[in-house]
């Protein structure tokens, strides 16, 4: 009989931080709020820790001697979790906006297109516009270019222009991206 699988997901997880049997240092360098600061031996921090009805941490293990903070782990682990998601929600997301045209696209179409592209910068999104040559348009591609030019030209005010538009097989591609506004001007 071969031996059962373990799912990654049901493997106990190595803790992150060691705590206090699991420290392995002889001596180490104490620190928390109302416990005096200094190197102590690990017997004598455990107890300082144990004292104050709390855990000893060991924060940074490559410091000689380790720094050990004397606090309560799961607050501790609570508190680190709520940054962590607090600098994840205020990270800017960059949404990618496209638009398609053809080689033939006649002026109608390119200003209904280009009211498009203006709504999606003037949201902060990036614009990707790209003109799709099918069969026998591939010949026209100084056509193509000179529609994606144009539109970057006519929406220079909104955006800026990251590349020059660039073939990829049977696209040519350019990128928008909106102009910061700055507050308070």
């Amino acid at each position: 009989m071969r031996p059962r699988r373990v799912s990654p997901r049901f493997r106990p997880r190595k803790p992150e931080h060691r705590i206090n049997e699991y420290i392995n240092a002889h001596q180490v360098r104490v620190v928390g709020d109302g416990i005096e600061s200094g190197i102590y031996p690990i017997e004598k921090a455990r107890e300082i820790a144990s004292n104050a009805g709390l855990d000893l941490v060991e924060i940074a293990p490559t410091a000689d001697p380790p720094v050990c903070k004397v606090i309560d782990y799961k607050k501790f682990l609570y508190e680190k979790k709520k940054k962590e998601k607090e600098i994840k929600a205020k990270t800017a997301k960059t949404v990618l906006k496209e638009i398609r045209f053809t080689p033939n696209t006649d002026d109608h179409d390119f200003e209904f297109k280009k009211k498009h592209a203006e709504k999606f910068l003037l949201e902060g999104a990036k614009v990707k516009a790209y003109v799709q040559f099918r069969g026998r348009h591939i010949m026209f591609k100084d056509r193509g270019e000179l529609l994606l030019l144009k539109l970057a030209e006519e929406l220079k005010d909104l955006g800026t222009l990251e590349q020059m538009p660039k073939l990829e097989g049977r696209r040519m591609i350019i990128f928008l991206a909106p102009k910061t506004n700055k507050k308070g001007k």
